[in-house]
């Protein structure tokens, strides 16, 4: 069902892209060459028989320095989840990888769970870690916990995992630190996701030793519910998280200044429309650049609404410097709205070191010129594809 890119904080100051995953497009603001050399990073090794193999999917990447960690999926079960989580790592950009499979989460490695999912991958600077959160899940399909996986030697071994925060039915977890050095709360590391038990009820949690151990979950300044959230830590330690709310109609966000002690109200940031019979979830994809500016995109047919209808979708954008302030949302000219492709499931990246007018963004998604009535997409328990 996914997708997924592998741009998440892969980025090149002074290279702008925009790339459809399933229509080969790319425009670029350097001149065009050879398409680069592919090189095959993981092989799924798993044989059991309750989920479908040769399949290693929904990645997520991110990089700090020199080394790149990615984390997906290996073995998709078709309603959710898969044997275990992957992960591949380089320590020279990307040169050379090494390979391997997370401990202690699934019955493939020492576990006691049939499934796993949702892998979403972050460093933590000031403790010189490496964490990968995932949801773990039982072989009646429901989530009792987050999990938090540890490395401290680069992301070449990982420990076997830690209970972040549990509950009777979770989802959609997503892990962020802030590794600003000038921070208040640098150090800090944030994991948020939704309790689907409690009507996707948002929850927060944080960690200040590295993710040995997390705080006590708590929701947002008005209790609200959402799925999908994506938070990112601009440099003055301010969390900002932009989220879907529940019925997945409208982008939400809500933030802390005081490193995750208590979070404000959720506000809307704009409501939508998603044509085609869908489904896919329109959940956001969020990134911040170096001066703190966030970036927020999804699927939306605003811009192609006719006679108060829309059969097919742009990604569009909005951004904040505050997280409670956002701009009017825009169009990502991919085509002309007069057109009838389609296009959803987005990724974002933007380079964290420089501000977007002079660095690097990419954005994926994808894309159909003629579709079906319905499209697999999103499911309770797993993740759409984020970079």
């Amino acid at each position: 069902m996914s997708l997924a890119s592998l741009l998440h904080r892969l980025a090149r100051p002074g290279l702008v892209t925009v790339a459809l995953a399933a229509g080969a497009l790319a425009l670029s603001t350097t001149t065009a060459g050879a398409a680069p050399a592919l090189t095959q990073i993981s092989t799924d090794p798993y044989t059991n028989s309750t989920s479908q193999h040769a399949t290693e999917v929904e990645p997520d990447t991110f990089s700090y320095g020199s080394t790149i960690v990615s984390a997906f999926q290996v073995g998709r079960f078709t309603d959710g989840g898969a044997s275990n989580v992957g992960f591949a790592t380089s320590t020279n950009g990307g040169t050379t990888w090494t390979k391997g499979f997370l401990p202690g989460i699934t019955t493939q490695a020492g576990g006691t769970f049939q499934r796993v999912s949702d892998a979403s991958v972050t460093y933590d600077a000031k403790h010189s870690t490496w964490l990968i959160s995932t949801i773990p899940i039982t072989s009646s399909v429901t989530v009792p916990d987050v999990y938090t996986s540890r490395s401290t030697d680069g992301g070449l071994t990982w420990s076997n995992p830690v209970v972040t925060a549990t509950g009777s039915s979770l989802d959609k977890n997503w892990i962020v630190c802030d590794n600003t050095a000038t921070s208040a709360f640098y150090g800090n590391c944030y994991t948020e996701y939704d309790n689907n038990g409690d009507g996707d009820r948002i929850k927060m949690t944080t960690s200040s030793d590295g993710g040995l151990t997390w705080g006590a979950s708590k929701n947002t300044g008005n209790n609200a519910t959402g799925l999908g959230g994506q938070p990112v830590v601009q440099p003055n330690g301010t969390v900002v998280v932009p989220i879907a709310n529940a019925s997945e109609t409208a982008i939400r966000a809500f933030t802390s200044t005081n490193g995750g002690s208590s979070w404000t109200n959720a506000t809307t940031v704009s409501t939508f429309t998603v044509g085609g019979s869908l489904r896919s979830g329109p959940l956001p994809s969020a990134e911040i650049d170096a001066a703190g500016k966030v970036y927020v995109v999804w699927q939306d047919c605003r811009f192609r609404a006719s006679g108060g209808s829309c059969t097919s979708n742009d990604i569009v954008m909005a951004t904040t410097v505050n997280g409670t302030t956002w701009s009017s949302v825009t169009r990502i000219p991919i085509d002309a709205t007069a057109g009838t492709v389609d296009h959803f499931i987005p990724g974002l990246a933007v380079d964290p070191a420089t501000t977007l007018t002079a660095g690097f963004a990419a954005l994926t998604a994808l894309t159909a010129v003629a579709v079906p009535a319905t499209r697999a997409g999103d499911e309770r328990g797993t993740r759409r594809p984020r970079p």
